[in-house]
């Protein structure tokens, strides 16, 4: 079976690449045309309750296959570039992910955390790479080279999903912690096992120290960068120049990282760490939290956006198909690493500290999704690297496989193990029965005042919508009673909404001039602060 396997690789579509030089017209077409692809989907999927991410994937494949006007845009130019995905949509995502992320719940998990992020990173390389060369035949430092390259599992991929789905906090930070951390370990192993390839001198022991150089070095590096740019937000009270500072701490930390040859990926998170745990509060007021928060929380959506519809776009679906063999050995060969790993260090993340509960064991295999990390890290190799082909096809398809068959299934396996706790659909009932009571209510209010409708035939009506009104209300109550996180969640969604719209009045009023700007700047730093407050209650109740 892997000597057929192996005949059926073709040439991979990482393979096809123009050296045609796309104009700055050309550019603000496609990511027009890409904007607009975006916005449809996004469209869809809160209609049809489809996953965002999956629907943009799918989206993209259908671009591929049918030859919409996008891929005309280009020509055969490549759009997912490593340099795309790392110097541009990389830094921006590992830093919003880490940006949001409470240190202290990263420092009450980080055992289990580092030892999935560093050892797993290595034992899942070695065995998945061991497992490739023996199934697949391959040399064998050019499967651990593939075993290093797929082993990143995508923040992108996880954080969305989990944020959706609204799993347990702690089995959330667990798996958010270790796809920030091992994209840095994983990228680094890349590099030396690639390095060792290209010079014939590879040395494990020069190997695991070089490792150590580059990613605790990459940490420092962000911490400093951090540090500093936090220091410096304690002097400014402007939100767009704070939001400013912090878009140059992103991208900044990540490409000195890279000039002085340690590792942009942990310099990055570090950097987002750091100014969200210390110079968010210590160096930003209330009203530039918000804003710094809305900024980036934009600017991931965005990113996300289109990071999974070019990954559907450039894995061509027709090409993977014709080798399908070989993938799914692949696809095997990854997924045992990944069961070996989590259920053989589960264990002695208990021994060290808090255990991790055996139902959480078969989400973390199966959440371990690969995206556009692994596809940067197979792009990057050398165009006349030997197998090179061949490592693109088998990373794109595990890719494809990873984002399509594990996301999608990911719902459902949560719900079959009582990880999520199920919906109260009988609540949901009730409030939407509720919201179209006092629509109907006020539409006949106004009929009435318009003398669109006869005064008895009003008191009738009246009459009947206050009793179902009545009746809904004194339901929602009982349920309430028995609940009362019904109750605080409800509390909690309209003090949102009042705020929402007590910050748009203002804004309104200081625009017509009825408010004096000074004045209302300082009411809507009031109304920034009150946001803040509840947005820390939630993380606090989230844990």
């Amino acid at each position: 079976m892997g000597r057929s396997a192996k005949r059926s690789l073709r040439a991979s579509p990482g393979e096809q690449v123009s050296s045609e030089v796309i104009s700055a017209s050309i550019i603000v077409e496609l990511l027009l045309l890409l904007l607009l692809a975006v916005s449809a989907v996004a469209l869809l999927t809160s209609r049809w309750k489809v996953p965002y991410t999956i629907a943009l994937v799918f989206a993209g494949f259908a671009i591929d296959l049918f030859h919409v006007p996008i891929k005309q845009v280009t020509g055969q130019a490549q759009l997912l570039t490593p340099d795309v995905i790392f110097v541009l949509f990389l830094p921006a995502l590992l830093f919003e992910s880490s940006l949001n992320i409470e240190i202290s719940h990263l420092r009450e998990n980080a055992r289990s955390i580092v030892l999935l992020a560093v050892v797993g990173v290595a034992a899942a390389t070695a065995i998945t790479g061991y497992v490739v060369h023996h199934i697949l035949g391959l040399p064998v430092l050019t499967a651990l080279l593939f075993g290093a390259l797929i082993r990143a599992t995508d923040p992108i991929a996880v954080i969305a999903l989990f944020k959706d789905l609204g799993v347990s906090k702690r089995l959330g930070v667990i798996v958010e912690g270790e796809s920030l951390f091992n994209n840095g370990t994983a990228a680094v192993a890349f590099q030396l096992i690639l390095a060792g390839i290209l010079t014939n001198q590879f040395d494990a022991i020069m190997g695991i120290r070089q490792f150590v150089i580059v990613a605790f070095g990459g940490a420092l590096l962000g911490l400093v960068v951090g540090y500093a740019a936090s220091k410096i937000t304690e002097m400014v009270d402007e939100p767009r120049i704070e939001i400013t500072l912090t878009t140059i701490v992103a991208y900044g930390s990540y490409l000195l990282a890279e000039h002085l040859r340690v590792s942009g990926v942990m310099a990055t998170v570090l950097a987002g760490l750091t100014v969200g745990n210390y110079g968010a509060h210590k160096g930003m007021s209330p009203r530039t939290r918000v804003a710094v928060w809305s900024f980036w929380e934009y600017v991931a959506f965005l990113v996300n956006s289109l990071v999974f519809l070019l990954i559907g776009i450039e894995v061509h679906v027709a090409q993977i198909f014709e080798s399908w063999q070989p993938i799914l050995l692949a696809i095997d060969a990854v997924l045992l690493g990944r069961v070996l790993v989590v259920y053989g260090l589960s264990p002695l993340s208990g021994w060290l500290g808090e255990p991790i509960p055996a139902k959480w064991n078969p989400v973390m295999v199966w959440g371990g999704l690969h995206g556009s990390v692994s596809i940067a890290l197979a792009l990057s190799l050398p165009q006349d690297f030997p197998h090179r082909a061949t490592l693109l096809t088998l990373c794109f398809g595990v890719v494809a496989f990873s984002i399509v068959v594990q996301a999608l299934t990911m719902k459902p396996l949560l719900g079959w193990l009582g990880v999520v706790e199920p919906t109260d659909h009988h609540c949901a009932l009730e409030k939407a029965k509720q919201l179209s009571t006092g629509a109907a209510r006020a539409e006949l209010d106004q009929l009435h005042r318009s003398r669109a409708v006869s005064p008895h035939v009003f008191a009738a009506l009246s009459q009947e919508a206050d009793h179902a009104a009545r009746e809904l209300e004194n339901r929602l109550a009982e349920l309430q009673a028995a609940r009362p996180a019904l109750a605080d969640e409800e509390v909690r969604q309209t003090r949102l909404r009042m705020l929402a719209a007590g910050r748009a009045t203002l804004q309104r009023a200081i625009i017509e001039g009825s408010v004096a700007p000074e004045v209302g700047e300082l009411a809507l730093g009031e109304s920034a602060a009150e946001l803040d407050r509840l947005r820390r209650n939630e993380r606090g109740r989230e844990n």
